[in-house]
């Protein structure tokens, strides 16, 4: 294959390597990846954001399909495009600035996902011939090689072009969690005016959570329930209403929200719909005693073992349970847009490639926000 790339290609990279699971990285040379499709670009990676599914993945629970090991981790990162095939019909370019999620990377192209396209019920699809949901697809940093390189090969399809105003280490974070928490506030279906809650407000996605909803016009609760995503929460949320749920229940919240709004009936007070980020049953059980009837509950997290669902909620109360996955590139152009247009940014604390481990030992610590390697940072 014909290659159009930068004069100064190195034919080695440094790539951090899960070797086992419940391991640490090992920092490694390895040759620098080749391209083997007309769709395939090679970046040099300038930022590689970690995301709690790295975590999941590199303690052996991403089932069913765990990777294969060793493996190169980190499906949200940003980079710069160093080569390309000569037939690429790709609009980008040698040097431009790009930010790269984890979806999904040679997708089958035929399959009813592929070919769906955009629909008056799904207007933020892609164009037919690519889908994010295509069951055959490849993810970067989860069933193939990730973003904890210097160089990474990815899909042209992937890409989205980095806007003024954001930096590579700004778009890495907006590459799984932001597209993740900004699809999910999508699928609230809300006006603006109407309430929303982010359950786990005060962690990668949920700070930046706050930060979209409020500026689309949403009123917005955030809960957390313990101190330092707490703190965070408190200190970027202008405007939002955040609750430490240690210390309000969630029945008490409603009715304060209701009565502040006028409403007479129980039944009628509380959120128009929440988000449920933590994996865990008592936020589930919060988040649905925050909504008013009616409402609507969109789910992040896959637990393992899922979530216990009341029947009484969902058939009394009429509440409804959607899923969210990610979101299509499409999306993931809006999702850089508004940020750089409403300087939506991730609380974040950045490290050196070769100190990985030094930031997968600071996510364990559970006190919110982003943590990201910058290339840029000397070892």
């Amino acid at each position: 294959m014909a290659i159009a790339s930068h004069d100064s290609l190195p034919d080695s990279m440094r790539a951090q390597f899960l070797d086992a699971f419940n391991t640490p990285y090992a920092l490694r040379s390895v040759p620098v990846p080749t391209l083997g499709s007309p769709y395939e670009i090679l970046i040099k990676v300038d930022a590689a954001s970690y995301c709690h599914t790295d975590a999941v993945l590199a303690s052996g629970q991403m089932k069913p399909n765990p990777p294969s090991l060793p493996h190169i981790g980190c499906h949200e990162f940003a980079g710069t495009i160093v080569a390309l095939p000569t037939d690429s019909s790709s609009t980008f370019s040698i040097g431009d600035k790009v930010g790269v999620p984890g979806r999904s990377f040679n997708p089958c192209g035929t399959c009813f996902e592929c070919a769906a396209g955009s629909t008056p019920e799904d207007p933020d699809a892609d164009q037919p011939g690519y889908s994010v949901y295509c069951t055959e697809a490849l993810n970067n940093g989860i069933s193939r090689p990730g973003g904890f390189s210097e160089y990474a090969v990815v899909d042209s399809r992937q890409l989205t072009p980095i806007p003024n105003g954001l930096s590579a280490v700004d778009t890495a974070v907006l590459m799984c969690a932001g597209v993740t928490i900004y699809n999910a506030l999508k699928r609230c279906a809300l006006r603006p005016g109407q309430r929303v809650g982010i359950v786990g407000c005060g962690g990668g996605l949920g700070h930046l959570g706050l930060q979209f909803a409020t500026k689309m016009g949403l009123r917005v609760v955030g809960i957390d329930n313990a101190d330092a995503p707490l703190k965070l929460a408190r200190g970027i949320a202008t405007g939002a209403r955040i609750v430490d749920s240690r210390v309000q229940n969630a029945g008490d919240v409603a009715i304060e929200l209701g009565t502040e709004d006028g409403k007479q009936d129980r039944g009628d007070m509380g959120l128009d719909s929440v988000v449920i980020l933590p994996e865990s049953q008592k936020a589930f059980d919060y988040g649905i005693g925050l909504l008013r009837n009616h409402g609507r509950c969109v789910i992040v997290s896959f637990p393992e073992r899922g979530f216990h669902i009341s029947a009484r909620d969902i058939v009394f109360r009429d509440i409804s349970i959607v899923g969210s996955l990610v979101g299509s590139n499409k999306t993931s152009r809006e999702v850089l847009q508004f940020a750089a247009e409403h300087q939506v940014k991730a609380m974040m604390k950045t490290f050196p490639l070769s100190r990985l481990n030094d930031l997968v030992a600071e996510y364990h610590k559970g006190e919110g926000g982003k943590l990201v390697i910058d290339m840029s940072l000397l070892d």
